[in-house]
């Protein structure tokens, strides 16, 4: 199988470079990320990443940070390239978002061990749960986190059926919140399937 493009430093505009094409860079990143988005309800949001996300966080973070130097620049790359899928698997990041704090404390402690309970399901296949965080452990015994990092790991059936035409469900079966799309938009679902080997 063919291995996902990592981002490399050479492949990264110098910051000059990126600031001459940011105002264009941005509105298409705006617009792709659009796209990747699924919406569980009103609180729980999916952001399916990939390498042209990952991409623009690093040149963002080097930008915001002034980040010129090779160690500042690898730092960034091994904290983002881990969420750019690798041809058989989804990477989202995912966002537990209530406006009033008061709200999503009460939900944050409600909603723990949600993580590992939100799926996928390629028509006709076997659910498919989140590997969370694998970077770092975000829940604590008291409440989750507001953000999550998941991989989907696919089987090959799942990604042919997938390049085949299948739709695909995405959902959360935690008890506080259940919840799920049984089908993703033709847009959101092609851009999953460009994730694939």
């Amino acid at each position: 199988m063919m291995m996902a493009t990592k981002i490399t430093p050479e492949s990264l505009l110098s910051l000059e470079q990126y600031h001459k094409q940011r105002p264009q860079i941005r509105e298409r990143i705006i617009a792709l990320r659009k796209r990747r988005t699924v919406h569980l309800g009103e609180h729980l949001t999916l952001i399916f990443e990939n390498e042209e996300l990952m991409r623009y966080q690093i040149q963002e973070m080097l930008r915001v940070e002034k980040i010129f130097e090779s160690e500042g620049i690898q730092d960034e790359l091994d904290a983002y390239n881990p969420l750019v899928p690798d041809g058989s698997n989804f990477k989202a990041t995912m966002m537990i978002e209530y406006t009033l704090e008061l709200e999503r404390k009460a939900a944050l402690r409600r909603l723990r061990g949600i993580e590992n309970q939100v799926f996928v399901e390629v028509e006709g296949q076997k659910r498919v749960y989140a590997i969370a965080d694998e970077d770092l452990e975000r829940t604590t015994e008291d409440k989750t986190s507001a953000v999550h990092f998941l991989r989907f790991e696919l089987t090959p059936p799942m990604c042919a059926a997938l390049k085949s035409g299948a739709q695909m469900k995405v959902g959360c079966d935690h008890k506080e919140y259940p919840m799920h799309l049984d089908g993703l938009s033709p847009e959101t679902l092609a851009e999953l399937v460009s994730d694939l080997d």
